[in-house]
């Protein structure tokens, strides 16, 4: 997500935020300030209505994150990285480098982020007990402790993209033992279900109730589209494994040797051919690897002076591919490392280089062809 921000990191996971947040956070505050608060507790100052409903929103929102920092803790156990959370219009996202290798871990997985709500909502019950006397304090409590209640259950339905659609998946994985037709199976379900939310808010509108009727048929469109994109992301991961490194990698890569100036580099390779990415070679011996990230650390001031060696990242910390694995497998790779090329490598011979631009040609001209 391009347009993401990154906020902090947890246990080293980026915590993001996309600008589609923003406009839940601020319809959320005003709702609770100019709605819920009045209502149930007239008689407070305007200016308490407002600190109370952005601090609420707020701690709504950091409920979000610990939900699915719950999945991250999981994830992390079972030896799955997770590349980010993100915070969005509908709550937030933690995303997985790869899938589970089982159904147990996707099950734990699933029901880790349900947990962690339910266990934030019995938490804000005993605040709203213990502080009746602090009025705006225990209406706060009592409003978050329902809401992630309500986000537990509300996860918990089987369908795609919710944690209950992964439930379903893991119990149907175990069935079949086909993680592929499990994925199809919560998919299905998830649209079903999205299609019950697309009805209801049709309804609600018929009935007069427009800004509920909308707000769910919205919610039921999100849920139709995010169950159909998450199977067709799962589909695309098998082919992926299915497919070798070699079939998408290219064996036509730049080489430098190490003594080059990176200005001697900017002025011939990336300016001159557009070149993005060099493989560092004495020879036919690997050194390193130069891309425009590193050229840019360097001060355009000092580019005549520093060699490409100094630049470089040394092949001793590189990641690499080899032809014969699974091109999914160099994809997790270049995510972990957060690189968007790797080169390929066969014992001591270099073969090419696989970038996530030829992943993207390769899919999109087998897609063309209707393969």
């Amino acid at each position: 997500m391009e347009t993401t921000r990154d906020l902090f990191r947890v246990w080293g996971i980026p915590i993001r935020v996309h600008p589609s947040w923003l406009v839940i956070f601020a319809l959320v505050s005003w709702s609770l300030a100019a709605g819920y608060f009045p209502a149930t507790h007239p008689g407070w100052s305007a200016p308490t209505y407002w600190l109370a409903g952005t601090i609420t929103s707020l701690l709504l929102f950091a409920s979000v994150v610990v939900h699915e920092l719950g999945h991250a803790w999981v994830a992390r156990r079972a030896g799955l990285p997770i590349s980010g959370i993100t915070l969005f219009l509908f709550g937030g996202v933690a995303r997985m480098v790869r899938e589970p290798s089982a159904p147990g871990v996707e099950l734990r997985i699933a029901v880790a982020g349900p947990i962690t709500s339910l266990a934030l909502a019995l938490g804000f019950a005993m605040v709203w007990v213990v502080a009746q006397p602090l009025e705006v304090v225990a209406a706060a409590a009592l409003w978050l402790a329902r809401i992630n209640m309500g986000v537990a259950l509300f996860n918990l339905v089987p369908g795609f993209p919710l944690d209950g659609g992964r439930v379903l998946r893991a119990v149907v994985w175990w069935w079949t033992g086909r993680f592929r037709d499990a994925s199809r199976v919560a998919a299905q379900s998830g649209q079903v279900v999205a299609l019950g939310f697309i009805g209801l808010g049709i309804l609600l509108v018929l009935r007069g109730q427009l800004l509920n009727g909308v707000w769910t048929a919205f919610v039921g469109w999100f849920l139709q589209s995010a169950a159909a994109s998450t199977f067709a992301e799962t589909d695309l991961r098998e082919r992926l494994q299915q497919t070798t490194v070699s079939r998408a990698m290219t064996g036509e890569y730049r080489r430098v040797p190490p003594a080059e100036t990176l200005e001697r580099l900017v002025q011939d390779e990336v300016l001159g051919a557009g070149r993005r990415c060099f493989l560092v070679m004495e020879g036919a011996r690997l050194v390193g690897l130069v891309t425009l990230h590193d050229v840019r650390a360097v001060p355009r001031e000092r580019w005549a002076d520093v060699t490409v060696a100094q630049a470089m990242t040394p092949a001793v910390k590189l990641t690499t591919a080899a032809p014969g694995e699974p091109l999914l497998a160099a994809l997790e790779r270049m995510d972990t490392a957060e690189v968007a090329q790797l080169p390929v490598v066969e014992g001591d011979a270099v073969r090419g280089l696989i970038a996530r631009e030829h992943v993207l040609r390769y899919v999109g001209a087998r897609a063309e062809l209707g393969v």
